[in-house]
């Protein structure tokens, strides 16, 4: 006889921002109802009857901090049985990259709250959250060594040293700036311009650049090997 089950599925979001402030941060909102109401969690929620993973993600962050992101990659399963007071309930997470000042941030019935905080200075979280959100660091670390990233977080002109920056930001620590600027030269993700910087923040202004959009997104497709 097949013993009687009662697990019950959500999907939770770790949605990751950088700013032009150059830090990563995440979304997260104060929660409203018991378990750890009042306290900070992601956003995520019950998956419903007849309801795809996908459309039940898009759902909550639309419900719980208004704001609808376009693509999200599944994560990871989260499924200890003591995770969630309330029984055996498994959480299926997904996580992106955005740029925050893309969004504006409404609390709706479903949330107090809703903000950005720097991965580096988080609240306690509910549930196994901070386990969620390490482990999307982790994979975002990994991922952008075989996927370009920077297309939607930059602006659509820019110095080769704020896409520097953008990488030295995810993995937390400094580049080597000669090999990477070889290293994209070589996989044609780039275009020069005869433009420069019309306000540097310091020194001589810096050439201009932009994405080879279908060179940009054949790499995202195929995959690439970019030791930093």
């Amino acid at each position: 006889m097949v013993p009687r089950q009662d697990i019950r599925l959500c999907v939770d979001a770790v949605v990751f921002g950088y700013t032009a402030e150059k830090s990563i941060s995440v979304l997260l909102i104060k929660r409203t109802i018991e378990p750890f109401i009042h306290d900070w969690a992601l956003p995520g929620g019950f998956v419903l009857n007849g309801e795809t993973l996908e459309d039940a993600v898009t759902r909550e962050l639309l419900t719980e901090a208004g704001v609808h992101i376009n693509y999200l990659e599944q994560l990871y399963t989260f499924g200890r049985p003591e995770r969630d007071p309330r029984g055996r309930i498994i959480s299926i997470a997904y996580f992106g990259l955005v740029n925050p000042t893309n969004f504006k941030l409404a609390a709706s019935s479903d949330a107090e709250d809703a903000r950005w905080f720097d991965i580096k200075h988080l609240p306690a979280l509910a549930f196994d959250h901070g386990e969620i959100v390490a482990t999307a660091v982790k994979r975002l670390r990994n991922k952008i060594r075989y996927e370009p990233i920077g297309f939607e977080l930059l602006d659509k002109k820019f110095p080769i040293s704020d896409l520097e920056k953008l990488y030295e930001t995810v993995l937390d620590r400094p580049i080597d700036r000669r090999n990477f600027q070889k290293k994209m030269n070589h996989f044609g993700i780039l275009m020069g311009h005869n433009e420069k910087q019309k306000h540097p923040s310091a020194g001589r202004p810096a050439k201009l650049y932009s994405f080879n959009e279908e060179r940009y997104f054949q790499l995202k497709q195929e995959g690439i090997m970019f030791e930093i």
